[in-house]
């Protein structure tokens, strides 16, 4: 069963590669979250997609993927930096989590890095993260990068639906060549 969780977001940018060299307006594409804007909605689905969108409108989506291609993840305070490779164009996207205060931002953007580490490595930077239940004393000192480790575990279901996949496909080869 896939499960998915949601964040508001305040402002949503993304980086338009060469619309700074080609006179075509400012690197950053900015989408914010007020007045009559619809909300900004963050979604991290179980099957590790990581989707943004502005009232029905599908702003980005990421695959959260293992290996070389796995976006690279930077936290800091109620901010969250995307840099990842599409087709040969690096990308990046930055945005900042919303709340009725700045507290409540940074437990939104805590609470997102926190499932966004079952998928990417997520560093920290400038701040120290911490977590409701960490004593001080474990916090590492400002400035100091943390990267986490990858997810060691893959669900029993989702690793068989791959095992289907993967045979369906050797089939479907071996038809198309007219072995089987």
């Amino acid at each position: 069963m896939d499960t998915s969780q949601t964040w508001k977001l305040k402002r949503y940018g993304r980086f338009v590669q060469g619309a700074k060299q080609t006179g075509g307006g400012k690197p950053w594409q900015i989408f914010e979250s007020k007045g009559d804007k619809p909300e900004i909605v963050l979604t991290l689905l179980g099957s590790g997609y990581l989707l943004v969108a502005q009232g029905q409108e599908s702003l980005d989506a990421i695959a959260l993927v293992f290996g070389p291609d796995a976006p690279r993840v930077q936290h800091k305070s109620d901010n969250l930096m995307f840099r990842f490779t599409v087709k040969g164009e690096t990308r990046m996207i930055r945005m900042q989590f919303d709340g009725s205060s700045t507290a409540e931002a940074i437990n939104q953007c805590s609470s997102a890095v926190e499932k966004l580490m079952e998928y990417v490595p997520v560093t920290a930077l400038g701040v120290a993260s911490v977590h409701p239940n960490q004593p001080p004393t474990e916090v590492p000192a400002p400035g100091t990068q943390v990267a986490q480790p990858l997810r060691k575990y893959i669900l029993i279901s989702k690793l068989a639906l791959v095992f289907l996949y993967v045979q369906k496909c050797q089939k479907f080869t071996k038809w198309g060549s007219g072995e089987g």
